[in-house]
């Protein structure tokens, strides 16, 4: 008989509505609710990430682990890895969600030898494999841990030993083959240490060069073994490194561009890394998107109080709103989803706080969801901002887009009509309305 890893919840997390005082209800989301004509979760696509959710430890700077989970309990590695696949579909089961995500180490334990690792991946692999069947929950992308392990303390695809990085190609190599084999929609790179400390030893312009090449590979094997998903980009600015090379979504797509990866890769943005690169998660997700290539997110939230990345659950419904409105803009996300890459608190060390966790987040972008639909259903922002930039749609302004003016016309144009009046910005009326959409009690 199957252990019960959450015996706390005895089935799966119902719907009980905005009224409901259960805590481990939800208030907002229900997967086959309609929503401008697909259902929520056709919308969200949440994923729980398998490092935070199942590996996580509640350590931080100043402390190591405190939690003591039931999955952790056997003797050996691949039996802790063993219990942990069962834990957790057991709780995607429960929570009601379509999809999850990991890392490959995440998900096997490493061995003495390249081959032992990956023998273990394989192993865990084909449990995983046999647990989605069982379930119906899929792999929304996998990714490869190239940044834990010492050997990478110099970076991987940009460490100055070629062996280094031979070790994360072969890492890289077998976590695509673990996602194509498990059918992930996509493929993550997460730089976590692809950058520089300090540039007096740093030749930066070939590390970046390096990187190139590690992706080409990576995206050149991937569609010779029949993937047929999406690379992603995961920006992140700084923590471990002083600088990353994929600082932000603008430094992300033109490193693309320069390396011709363009037309296979997207991005992966994530909400916290976008408070570390200084910008709102709002501007990550638009320049992305402004692009064509918002792929997928990764929802959580940094305390701006604390200079490092907190990964702590969404609950900011206005800014939830603003990212869902941009994700309802673009139409959707064809091969990503939300990723919960979050992890609940240090003093959070009841599993039954993993339910809590996700269900607020769950609830909070589903309500979001509600709040962007009516919004671009009412044109709430979209037509001031259509009617401020009313005059590039004719005359000077469409010539100007279009290339077929010039300067001393413009000039010409611009002494025959004199000086413009100043016209309002309206920022306070837009917030109020903001305010008004995402404080509504007839959202229902």
């Amino acid at each position: 008989m199957a252990r019960n890893y959450f015996p706390e919840v005895k089935g799966k997390i119902k719907y009980g509505g905005p009224d409901s005082k259960d805590p481990l209800t939800f208030k907002w989301y229900r997967a086959k609710r309609k929503v401008g004509g697909k259902t929520m979760e056709e919308h969200l696509k949440f994923a729980v990430c398998y490092w935070h959710t199942f590996k996580g430890t509640g350590a931080d700077p100043f402390g190591g682990g405190v939690y003591e989970r039931p999955w952790d309990q056997a003797d050996t590695p691949m039996g802790v890895a063993e219990d942990t696949v069962q834990a957790a579909f057991e709780f995607f089961k429960k929570l009601g969600v379509p999809y999850w995500c990991f890392h490959d180490r995440d998900i096997a334990p490493e061995g003495d030898s390249i081959r032992e690792s990956a023998k273990n991946l394989d192993a865990i692999v084909q449990i995983a494999k046999k647990k989605q069947k069982e379930t119906g929950v899929k792999l929304l992308w996998g990714t490869a841990n190239v940044f834990s392990h010492a050997r990478y303390v110099h970076g991987a695809g940009t460490n100055p030993d070629p062996l280094v990085f031979a070790h994360a190609a072969a890492q890289i190599r077998r976590a695509i083959d673990a996602t194509i084999t498990l059918g992930g929609r996509g493929y993550v790179f997460w730089g976590g240490r692809e950058g520089y400390v300090s540039l007096i030893n740093t030749n930066m312009k070939q590390e970046r060069e390096q990187l190139a090449a590690l992706l080409t590979m990576a995206r050149d094997y991937g569609r010779k073994s029949g993937f047929k998903g999406t690379f992603f980009i995961e920006p992140k600015p700084k923590e471990p490194s002083t600088h990353q090379y994929d600082f932000d979504s603008a430094t992300c797509l033109g490193f693309l561009t320069e390396f011709d990866l363009l037309d296979d890769f997207a991005l992966n943005v994530e909400a916290n890394h976008a408070t570390l690169a200084t910008h709102t998660f709002e501007h990550e997700l638009l320049t992305a998107s402004n692009a064509g290539k918002l792929g997928s997110l990764d929802i959580n939230r940094g305390d701006m109080t604390v200079g490092w990345d907190t990964d702590q659950f969404a609950m900011d419904l206005k800014e939830c709103t603003q990212a869902m409105l941009i994700i309802l803009n673009q139409r959707g996300l064809r091969h990503g989803g939300l990723n919960f890459d979050a992890k609940v608190r240090r003093s959070s060390f009841d599993t039954v706080d993993l339910f809590h966790a996700h269900i607020g987040g769950m609830d909070t972008f589903a309500r979001a969801l509600l709040i962007a639909d009516r919004m671009k259903r009412d044109g709430a922002l979209s037509d001031f901002i259509k009617d401020r930039y009313k005059g590039y749609r004719s005359g000077i302004g469409r010539k100007i887009l279009s290339g077929k003016t010039s300067l001393p016309a413009l000039e010409a144009y611009a002494t025959k009509n004199g000086e413009p009046e100043k016209i309002s910005g309206r920022q306070e009326m837009l917030e109020n309305i903001l305010n008004d959409y995402v404080h509504s009690t007839k959202i229902v």
